[in-house]
């Protein structure tokens, strides 16, 4: 009962270890998705949209203000050589003005209409809402560059994973082959020539981990997160995405860049808008009030206060077609930015045929794939065989394991392109990998 007891405690245990080996090596595997999310919020440019937020912030409360009145003040002190003068008349001495004058006076003005404003502010809400488009457009580039440094280093493991593999059929054969010299039934030309392919495979491995360990700083530095140089790759399972995708025939206006001609337009629209105000009437109320010498009363002699308020109407309906030359202007950069705009949706068009194309020819090769290893397993297996009974030399013997590495690479490789084309697919027509 005890040894029963023991050893389900130990299976339990083992269950255990293996389950948290395995979310280990879950959480430490590199994720496309995850590692697209990191890079655009690494980027230096996302701050920029919090910046152009509070600039459109700060700008759309001066417009605001423009309702409140403005306070002014003045003041005028001046000699005059020349004044007018009053000839006496029965009853009234000549009179002449003075020649020091002095005015101080304030000034309220209070807007009651102003067609721009509105047009205004509107144009500062556009010109917002393209610095998100310009923002969120910068930051999806950055997709492309985590995907060619993410498929960089799943393309490196994959010939890594060959490698050590053959590596380790090499070192068994040279095990073997060092048995048979010290039997004395093999030479030891055949031992060394095994070690120095397996010297050479060791070489062309320690390249390999160069390579990747620099596209894993590279990634490394594309996201902000610290990677280990031992980070295993997850391959995106993609096929179903893209299925649906080209099932519901998604085209690419999930792309931010379309968004963003979007807004250019709409920016130019609402700078139209503000042209077209500038040429009605704006009316504003005003009331000055102060004090100097004449005054208002240009006979006075002494300082006197006054004051004086009233409505004024500011209107220029004559510019000589000067806004509508503004106008059409601005309808001409519309139908540029239009332009632009479609022939954007032409190149992605074609290069998701091209994506699409890819995804076909690879998903065909694979299907050869694991047929080409197996048998090329089986020729080695026999090999190593008849190489144990010397039926055959070491060279041939090296021949089969090289290529049964090229078939591995090649699996292991159109592996990595066929995930790295089904992500250029989606990233190409706006989607996001998941």
């Amino acid at each position: 009962m005890n040894a029963r007891i023991a050893v389900l405690t130990w299976a339990i245990a083992a269950v255990a270890l293996a389950h948290g080996a395995s979310a280990q090596a879950t959480r430490d595997s590199l994720r496309l998705d995850v590692l697209q999310t990191a890079a655009e919020r690494h980027d230096p440019r996302a701050q920029q949209l919090a910046i152009r937020e509070s600039q459109a912030a700060l700008r759309l409360r001066t417009i605001a203000d423009e309702r409140l009145p403005s306070i002014t003040g003045a003041a005028l002190a001046q000699h005059q050589s020349v004044v007018t003068e009053f000839p006496a008349v029965p009853g009234r001495p000549a009179v002449s003005l003075l020649h020091d004058t002095y005015d101080a006076h304030v000034e309220l003005v209070e807007p009651l209409l102003d067609p721009t404003r509105a047009a205004r502010a509107a144009s500062e809400r556009a010109q917002l809402a393209r610095a998100r488009a310009d923002v969120t457009t910068a930051l999806y580039a950055v997709r492309q560059q985590v995907n060619a440094s993410f498929f960089t280093v799943a393309a490196l493991s994959a010939r890594h994973e060959a490698i050590v593999a053959t590596i380790a059929d090499l070192e068994t054969q040279a095990r073997v082959a060092d048995a048979r010299v010290r039997n004395g039934t093999a030479l030891r030309g055949e031992l060394a020539a095994l070690r120095a392919e397996v010297l050479r495979r060791r070489q062309d491995d320690a390249q390999i981990l160069a390579d990747r360990d620099a596209a894993l700083r590279v990634l490394a530095d594309l996201t902000g997160v610290a990677l280990p140089s031992d980070a295993t790759i997850a391959l995106p399972a993609l096929e179903r995405q893209v299925a649906e995708s080209r099932a519901r025939q998604d085209s690419i206006a999930a792309r931010p860049e379309l968004a963003r001609f979007e807004r250019m337009r709409d920016v130019l629209s609402r700078q139209a808008d503000v042209v077209g105000a500038q040429t009605r009437p704006r009316v504003s109320a005003f009331v000055r009030g102060g004090g100097g010498r004449p005054g208002l009363d240009i006979l006075s002699t002494t300082f006197r206060t006054y004051w004086v308020g009233g409505l004024q109407v500011q209107w220029a309906p004559f510019d000589w077609g000067r806004t509508s030359r503004e106008r059409q202007a601005l309808e001409l950069e519309r139908d540029a930015v239009s332009a632009d705009a479609s022939a954007f949706r032409d190149a992605l068009r074609r290069q998701t045929l091209s994506d699409v194309s890819t995804i076909g020819r690879l998903e065909g090769v694979l299907a050869d794939d694991d047929e080409i290893v197996a048998l090329r397993e089986q020729i080695v297996r026999e090999a190593a065989a008849r190489f144990r009974e010397s039926t055959i030399t070491v060279a041939e013997y090296v021949d089969r394991q090289t290529e049964l590495l090229t078939a591995r690479i090649s699996r292991g490789l159109h592996r990595v392109e066929l995930a790295q084309a089904r992500a250029t697919y989606l990233t190409t027509l706006g989607l996001q990998v998941r």
